[in-house]
């Protein structure tokens, strides 16, 4: 008597759809009741992909290679024996193509600041799939908790300058599902900003002053002092 096959379960053996370019995938096709022999046959948008024939209940591992996008899926497989009339279909699957980040940019709209002022910092990797977390660091110390950001955008942490140790150097962390794909920023340091003394201003008050009696002398010379002159004479 031969029984009939269950729905096969199509499961990724390496636990996960999350796939890179170029990545070798293992998928597990499996009847775990009915009658053997099976034939395990695997559809990939509808296309075949591969047969298998399995002369017991063992699934059928079907080997793949993740070459361009179109190779993400959507998979499916078919069980048959011989006492199947069309065969018994899997769950569909499809892989998450994950694209490593690139070196995260930390940056600021200004490079100088100065005691009790408020600025801001931005982090960013241009390139990655999301979404993106990213930490803020003062030396080798975290000040922010992560910040995920599921568009392609900069975290942004805003920050007080409150003592000499809060000028720098700050860095950035980004990471996504990519595996060990973890990138620290440019290291980041803000400048004091020199504040103008309060002598200044007096100064060149001072020397405008001397500039405009001199230039009135100068001016003055045609006038009084050279008639006088010659009036004396």
């Amino acid at each position: 008597f031969l029984e009939m096959l269950s729905n096969p379960m199509l499961i990724p053996v390496q636990g996960t759809l999350n796939v890179v370019m170029n990545q070798n995938v293992t998928l597990s096709c499996h009847s775990d009741s009915g009658s053997p022999p099976v034939r395990y046959t695997l559809f990939k948008c509808g296309q075949k992909v591969s047969t298998l024939n399995m002369p017991d209940l063992t699934p059928g591992l079907f080997n793949l290679t993740i070459n361009s996008a179109s190779d993400v899926g959507e998979y499916k497989c078919k069980a048959e024996n011989n006492n199947s009339s069309g065969g018994k279909y899997s769950n569909s699957l499809n892989f998450t193509l994950i694209e490593p980040i690139s070196k995260p940019v930390l940056s600021s709209p200004t490079s100088q600041a100065k005691k009790g002022q408020n600025v801001t910092l931005f982090c960013l990797s241009e390139n990655g799939s999301l979404p993106i977390s990213y930490i803020f660091f003062k030396g080798k110390k975290s000040i922010s908790p992560p910040v995920k950001m599921q568009k392609r955008e900069a975290a942004v942490i805003f920050l007080f300058i409150n003592s000499p140790s809060d000028f720098g150097t700050y860095k950035c962390r980004a990471e996504n599902s990519f595996c060990n794909n973890t990138k620290y920023s440019n290291s980041f340091n803000f400048t004091l900003e020199e504040e103008r003394s309060h002598s200044q201003p007096l100064i060149i008050s001072l020397g405008l002053i001397l500039l405009l009696l001199v230039i009135g002398f100068a001016l003055a010379i045609p006038f009084f002092i050279i008639p006088s002159y010659k009036a004396s004479e």
